[in-house]
């Protein structure tokens, strides 16, 4: 039986894409899963979805740049079940750009979501999980945090980011586990931020070859259900036919 059955599992960047498909899937194999985004309309279909397959599920919305916002929307998770299991810290964005394009609000946007945003996830979540004496956190970093190419360097940078964070994390943690997810390009509405011409182009053609948000939730599915004392430290995951 899979180690996953009434978890209570945390996901940000819930109303599409990864988030979406991973809750999905959670909450398919026993997890009581709680929802999280900024676009709630989203939140409560797929949330409904979830509900009429006869599965547990909540969902509320939560800015994860914002500190307080991300503390309420875990404690909301703990108020509804008791206990938080599993924190997956998966919003982020990515508006490619290179560097001489200068496009520093957008440098600030993904500092404040993708490094920020899973900074405060753990600070709301660690408390909680130390206090019961385990737990788990699964943050989305991506193929971008082991190379970098033209129009990804803050990108990569922050996902970088991500991955040292968890490795601190997991090294200092002794009954927390902590896992990196490294997708490689997934269709996802991930980028539909870039303004530059020229990488949205890049992505488009990257996209010719891409995974599907399922096979990353398998991912996220795999590292939960293993045994309390077996850590799956990172899982990179790439379209067969694809270099990144």
């Amino acid at each position: 039986m899979l180690n996953v059955e009434n978890k209570v599992i945390a996901i940000t960047g819930a109303s599409s894409g990864i988030g979406e498909a991973t809750a999905k899937l959670l909450a398919k194999n026993g997890a009581k899963v709680v929802l999280g985004a900024r676009r709630t309309q989203k939140l409560e279909k797929i949330v409904e979805e979830i509900r009429n397959q006869g599965n547990t599920a909540e969902f509320k919305a939560v800015d994860v740049a914002n500190r307080e916002d991300m503390k309420a929307f875990i404690h909301f998770a703990k108020d509804k079940f008791g206990r938080v299991d599993v924190i997956f810290n998966n919003a982020g964005v990515m508006p490619l750009s290179l560097i001489n394009a200068l496009k520093v609000e957008e440098w600030d946007n993904m500092i404040n979501v993708n490094i920020h945003g899973v900074l405060n996830g753990i600070a709301a979540g660690l408390p909680i999980m130390e206090a019961q004496g385990g737990g788990q956190f699964i943050n989305t970093a991506s193929i971008a945090a082991h190379t970098v190419g033209p129009t990804s360097a803050v990108y990569s940078a922050t996902k970088y980011a991500v991955w040292a964070i968890s490795d601190g994390l997991r090294q200092e943690s002794k009954n927390i586990r902590v896992t990196i997810i490294s997708p490689g390009v997934v269709e996802t509405e991930l980028g539909c931020d870039i303004t530059e011409e020229s990488s949205k182009g890049f992505l488009k053609e990257l996209r010719k070859t891409a995974l599907t948000p399922e096979a990353i939730a398998r991912a996220v599915l795999f590292a939960v259900s293993q045994p309390d004392d077996v850590d799956v430290n990172e899982v990179i995951i790439r379209p067969t036919a694809s270099a990144f």
